[in-house]
Formats: C-alpha cells, sequence, structure tokens
C-alpha cells in the first residue's frame, strides 16, 4: 500500500438487529483506531452504526449515497464526507469500486449484490455474520473471507487489501 489511508467498505442492511448494530459500530471503532477511511452507504442499519463508531473515535467517513442530493437522500450525521450519485442502487458499484477490501455484516439483498460485485472485480471481501456462498455448478470459487469479531474482520480486510495491492 502506500502512505495513503486505506479505504475500507462496511456493507450491510439499512435496518438491522441490535447484535449487527454492535458488531458494525465495533468495526467502525477498529477502522478508524486503524487510521484507515470508513466507506458506506450513508444512511441507517449497518452503515450508520459503523460511521458512528468511526466517528466516536475521530475515524474519517465517507457515504455514497443513492440519490442526487440531501433534500432527496440525507445522510447519516455521522457521514463527513457525502457523495450523491443519483443512482439509486447502482451507487452499489461505485462503493465497492471505491474501497481496497468491503467487509459486509449481517444484510440482505442490496448487500448480497455489493458482495457479488466486489469478487467480480476482485476486492477482498470479509464477512462478519452475513451470507454463506457457493457457486451452484460446484467450481472452485474463492469464497470471500470470514471474520468471528470486527477487529478480526478489520485486520484481515487490511490484510487482503495490502496484499492485493503488491505488484
Amino acid at each position: 500500500m502506500t502512505d495513503r489511508a486505506a479505504r475500507l467498505a462496511v456493507i450491510g442492511g439499512a435496518e438491522c438487529d441490535d447484535r449487527h448494530r454492535q458488531l458494525a459500530r465495533e468495526t467502525g471503532v477498529a477502522i478508524a483506531q486503524a487510521g484507515a477511511i470508513l466507506l458506506c452507504g450513508g444512511r441507517g442499519g449497518v452503515m450508520s452504526a459503523a460511521a458512528a463508531g468511526a466517528r466516536s473515535v475521530g475515524g474519517r467517513t465517507v457515504g455514497i449515497l443513492p440519490g442526487a442530493s440531501a433534500l432527496e437522500t440525507p445522510p447519516d450525521p455521522d457521514i463527513e464526507l457525502p457523495i450523491y450519485t443519483g443512482l439509486g442502487q447502482a451507487r452499489n458499484q461505485i462503493l465497492v469500486l471505491s474501497a481496497q477490501a468491503v467487509i459486509g455484516i449481517g444484510g440482505g439483498w442490496g448487500t448480497l449484490s455489493e458482495i457479488g460485485l466486489a469478487m467480480k472485480y476482485q476486492i477482498p471481501v470479509v464477512l462478519l455474520e452475513s451470507w454463506q456462498l457457493t457457486r451452484p455448478d460446484g467450481r472452485a470459487e474463492p469464497v470471500p473471507a470470514r471474520a468471528a469479531t470486527a477487529p478480526q474482520a478489520v485486520d484481515l480486510a487490511l490484510t487482503l487489501a495490502a496484499a492485493r495491492s503488491q505488484p
């Protein structure tokens, strides 16, 4: 990696239970403590909790928002830099391609689409209580990494991102 801060995306449901909210908050804290920048979809649920965790320890947060303006899609209060795309769910690709690694926590169909996009573009994915994925044809596929704790997920994401950036 270069001297620039690593960019880690946190993905997950816009609505989540208390367990995933806590994991997301811990993940945001760990990202900030590692000196990395947290990217997310800029809205509620996992995104909000991760951003709150990062900001609680002085971390940097970027929200890739679906609407064209703050009037259309107000960002979460803990998003330091909102980026308005006007692309709806298509913003998932911008989020994934802007990250050096992705951490998935819980989530629904939008989260699954982000995992799929990251895998397609060979961006490392670390899952924390998220989707279980196998190919229907049985072919070997690099399965996303798994972590048991938020700090472990962040450490693994940073390690995978650094390995990917090596020539």
